[in-house]
Order: C-alpha cells, then sequence, then structure tokens
C-alpha cells in the first residue's frame, strides 16, 4: 500500500501531538487502541452518516497511533483533491463497476508490510439505509485477519476501538453480533443509522 499521512516521518509525530489536543480541547474522549498481535486488521467505520465522519477518523487515527487506509467513492479523488486523499490514506472506489473489490482488498492486505488498519464502512453511503454492505466482513475473512468493532458517537462525543471479533463464515450469525454492539452508538444525523 501506498506512503500515506500516517507513515510520513516527522508529519505523523505533529499531527498526532494536534489531533489528541484538538479532540480533548472541543470534549472528546477516546477509548481503546490497536489490537496486541493483530498489526493487520479490518476496522469497520460506524455509524456513518456525515461527511465529518473523515476528518474526525483521521483525527482519532493520530491520536490512537494507527496506520489507517479508507474506502471513498472516486468522486472525491478527482483533480485537483486526488493526490491529497490518497496521503490520507484514501482508496477510491467505483461503486458503478463491478471490480472484485474484495479479493483484491484482501490481497492487498495480506501482501502489505508492517501495520496495516483498513477502515470501511459497512453502511457504504452517508444516506440512511437499512441494509449493510459485507464487503469489510469478506475482505477481513479471505485475508484472514481480525475485524475491529470501532465507532463514533457523537452525542456522547465518544469515539475509540470496541472489541475484536474475528469472522467465522457463518455471516448471518457473525453480522447479529456485530449490530447488536453498535446499536448503542449515535453517529452525527442518527436518524440516518440503523442495525435492524
Amino acid at each position: 500500500m501506498q506512503r500515506t499521512i500516517f507513515t510520513t516521518p516527522g508529519v505523523n509525530t505533529v499531527l498526532r501531538v494536534l489531533s489528541t489536543a484538538f479532540l480533548r480541547a472541543t470534549g472528546w474522549t477516546l477509548d481503546g487502541q490497536a489490537p496486541a498481535g493483530h498489526p493487520k486488521c479490518v476496522l469497520i467505520a460506524a455509524p456513518h452518516t456525515s461527511n465529518w465522519d473523515l476528518p474526525y477518523t483521521l483525527l482519532v487515527a493520530f491520536a490512537l497511533r494507527l496506520n489507517i487506509h479508507w474506502m471513498g467513492k472516486r468522486q472525491i479523488f478527482r483533480w485537483p483533491f486526488g493526490a491529497l486523499m490518497r496521503w490520507l490514506g484514501g482508496i477510491a472506489v467505483d461503486r458503478a463497476q463491478s471490480t472484485n473489490l474484495v479479493a483484491a482488498s484482501a490481497q492487498a492486505l495480506r501482501e502489505a508490510e508492517g501495520s496495516v488498519h483498513l477502515v470501511v464502512p459497512p453502511e457504504g453511503t452517508r444516506s440512511q439505509t437499512r441494509h449493510w454492505k459485507t464487503g469489510f466482513y469478506w475482505i477481513a475473512h479471505e485475508a484472514g485477519v481480525p475485524i475491529v468493532l470501532a465507532y463514533m458517537d457523537y452525542p456522547r462525543k465518544l469515539s475509540g476501538l470496541g472489541p475484536v471479533f474475528t469472522p467465522t463464515g457463518d455471516i448471518a450469525a457473525d453480522m447479529l453480533q456485530i449490530k447488536a454492539y453498535y446499536s448503542q452508538y449515535k453517529g452525527k444525523n442518527w436518524r440516518q443509522f440503523s442495525t435492524d
């Protein structure tokens, strides 16, 4: 995977200090840490209901010393912001094409060197949706890495990394457990988020 702002020496140290200071000054509480013994994992990014989720995710990632890569729709990678988005850890996704994103992402995770935390929003959109996409699940399953239940609760200004979940391959049963965990959190536009 390409070099990002999280792996750029000097810059990452300064931004970690600034991110931590900003989150504290604005009343946010952070909890959790990268799972010990699992340098590679898939982070669920939920609830995802606002454009503000990305900047806050970047701030939290710096504060928690994560090396994240995140998926975003291809339109935000157009000129003149494409290079910046990729440096921020972005991976462009063309939702109109039927490319095998799961297999490619799983292979990239397996082949990546060092610590890599792949952030995937299960809703696949900021708009209201009742159905979660399962790409995050199958990426982790095929790559043989755990899923970390990351969260951002705007009303309580609480964000962090929850339990580590190992996919069993029984997606119906596993998704019930994952969604039950997320029922306690509310996004910025919380009415758009559903774990039904």
